[in-house]
């Protein structure tokens, strides 16, 4: 379904549950939550959709910041009546997750946060999403979105789950790449949320892969140690694709932390 502002969204599993809405990562689409979905919506309503521009959400003018991205969150929860959800974001959906949390502080019943950061780029970070354009523009969507998953997903995986390789790869070239570079720029122009994590007075559950090498279990764990009311699980053989490298081991950590910590 199609929400009013135009991005595509997925509600399943029970109506009367509680509800939890996955925020998908760069350069991926609300698929890439398949895994927890199944395993959640007997007991939880699961909502997933395509961020602006990925997916088969629309690309539009390719204009896009991360308060673009919570606006358009929020609008979502209004439009289906989506009250006190956990917010479940990954890598990018992360960003969007924490900055929801710190706008609307009273609008969420929990945050789970994967393989995420809440820094913001540094000039080094920024110099690299510029670059990560530049090469779009000149070689093409294939060729950066290759390069960038390789080094996602941890060696194990490269060579075991090569299956989960060739189907990122072979969906995420499909986009609009007008829709991808927004998401790098909007990345670049982030703010930090560092210094709010300490106020967060939700449950969290943050979970990191062993081998991540963007956000790895020990900066992880510093994001942990702000938060007040706070759970950390490392997940093994599992490189910044977690939920996608070893999907029993998240799904199994999210469901525990559900049941544990949020209630109606």
């Amino acid at each position: 379904m199609k929400s009013g502002n135009n991005l595509v969204v997925h509600i399943s599993g029970n109506g009367q549950g509680i509800p939890v809405i996955f925020i998908h990562g760069f350069p991926l689409d609300h698929k890439m939550w398949d895994n927890q979905v199944e395993f959640l919506k007997e007991e939880y309503r699961c909502i997933t959709y395509d961020i602006r521009g990925l997916g088969e959400s629309p690309a539009g003018d390719g204009q896009y910041t991360i308060e673009l991205f919570v606006d358009d969150l929020l609008e979502i929860m209004a439009e289906y009546t989506i009250e006190k959800p956990v917010l479940c974001g990954f890598s990018m959906g992360g960003y969007i997750a924490q900055r929801a949390v710190q706008r609307e502080p009273d609008a969420f019943g929990g945050l789970i946060l994967c393989n995420t950061r809440s820094e913001s780029d540094n000039n080094e970070g920024k110099i690299k999403r510029a670059a990560s354009v530049k090469l779009i523009n000149m070689e093409g969507l294939e060729t950066y979105v290759t390069d960038f998953i390789s080094n996602c997903l941890s060696d194990i995986s490269l060579k075991e789950k090569k299956g989960i390789f060739d189907k990122v790869i072979s969906n995420s070239i499909k986009f609009d790449s007008l829709g991808v570079k927004g998401c790098l720029i909007a990345m670049a122009g982030r703010t930090d949320t560092t210094s709010f994590l300490e106020k967060i007075t939700i449950p969290v559950l943050v979970i990191a892969g062993l081998l991540d090498k963007i956000a790895s279990p020990l900066y992880m764990r510093t994001i942990t140690e702000k938060l007040r009311l706070s759970e950390f699980a490392v997940a093994p053989n599992a490189g910044h694709l977690a939920p996608l490298e070893n999907p029993g081991f998240v799904n199994d950590v999210i469901a525990g932390f559900l049941r544990r910590r949020i209630t109606h």
